[in-house]
């Protein structure tokens, strides 16, 4: 069962919206100055409010105000992390990690040792395969994956994404809107199911290399034939 998701104090609240303010200020120039016009904006237009029909009308230009630097926030900070994103390998299966919805995510199901990695996403859409890496070595492992999924995944979709900015790659910063409008194909409990299946697979036990440990030998006259008296 799930563990209940741990409540976030006021406290703690307010420092994690510092620390986006701080990191979306250093990686976008244009931040600051929206904020200021978020903030001028609405104060100023509260103030002609406040003198033709009362300044009772003061709070709610200071709550709009407050409104609008968290809609600017939540916007630049999204382009601030992708742009921040981008060339980092491992970072497509942390952005569907945070995106909203039923998505699990089995980061780096197959990499080589120079980091190109295909991650596994399974969604209600069915299953998703995100490379990243040189082009020519993960279309190597994408369609090792493909040919290893298309054995167990049965009738449900299966997409795959080249994650990067050449020809017929997918931008870092568009995958979660590509994602988002894929459509729905499974159910909860189909995605449920697809999910321990694929997981039966990958836990699936292989026999080891070379000899066998004297601790995995059956015992000496186990497989001896007994004879009739």
């Amino acid at each position: 069962m799930a563990t209940p998701q741990e409540k976030v104090s006021f406290g703690q609240r307010l420092k994690q919206i510092g620390m986006v303010f701080s990191f979306t200020a250093k990686q976008d120039r244009l931040f600051i100055p929206l904020v200021v016009v978020a903030v001028l904006v609405p104060l100023a237009l509260t103030v002609v409010v406040a003198i033709v029909w009362g300044w009772m009308w003061v709070p709610v230009g200071v709550l709009l105000a407050l409104l609008a630097v968290l809609i600017v926030l939540n916007l630049r900070s999204n382009r601030a992390m992708m742009s921040a994103a981008e060339g980092q390998r491992g970072a497509a299966a942390q952005i569907v990690e945070n995106m909203r919805g039923d998505w699990r995510v089995t980061p780096a199901v197959s990499a080589t040792t120079q980091m190109d990695m295909v991650h596994l996403v399974i969604g209600k859409p069915g299953v998703v395969l995100l490379a990243e890496g040189n082009p020519q070595r993960v279309r190597g492992l994408l369609g090792q994956e493909k040919r290893r999924l298309s054995k167990v995944i049965g009738s449900a979709p299966l997409y795959d994404y080249l994650i990067g900015s050449g020809e017929n790659e997918l931008p870092i910063r568009k995958l979660r809107t590509t994602l988002m409008r894929l459509p729905r194909n499974l159910s909860g409990k189909d995605v449920n199911a697809l999910d321990k299946r694929l997981k039966a697979l990958s836990a699936r036990p292989q026999m080891p290399k070379g000899a066998i440990p004297k601790n995995m030998r059956p015992p000496r006259g186990a497989f001896r034939q007994t004879r009739g008296r």
